[in-house]
């Protein structure tokens, strides 16, 4: 079973770099893929990766992360103009970041206005008394 876990961009707005980042690979830990309302700095994301690498072990693969970001559409005349209103008011809260467990995410397809996610079902290793 997949499980999505929904992560409000109040939630993490308050916090520190480290703690956005830490908020969402300890959700990746529990194999549960957060959708974050918004996105990360681009050195957020890079530091996520770098955190990651360093904890990766046998039973935490990585993540898998896809960011979909609204600013980067190309609109011409006046949508162009209302997007940077709102990218200025809105800031990071606009988008959406997908992090995921490796194990869990199979696969990320990225399209500039969508996101697949492909899940394959994780097989918990059960401990064998000897």
């Amino acid at each position: 079973m997949v499980t999505l876990q929904i992560v409000p961009y109040s939630e993490i707005e308050g916090l520190t770099s480290i703690g956005r980042i830490r908020k969402l690979l300890n959700i990746a830990k529990e194999d549960k893929i957060a959708l974050l309302q918004g996105r990360l700095k681009k050195e957020e994301e890079a530091e996520l990766i770098k955190v990651t690498m360093e904890e990766i072990n046998k039973d935490f693969k990585g993540v898998e992360l896809a960011v979909l970001d609204p600013t980067t559409e190309n609109v011409q005349g006046f949508g162009a103009i209302k997007k940077g209103f709102l990218n200025m008011i809105l800031g990071d809260r606009q988008g959406l970041t997908v992090v995921g467990p490796a194990n869990v995410v199979k696969q990320i397809k990225r399209d500039p206005g969508k996101i697949e996610l492909f899940t394959q079902e994780v097989s918990k290793k059960r401990n064998k008394k000897k």
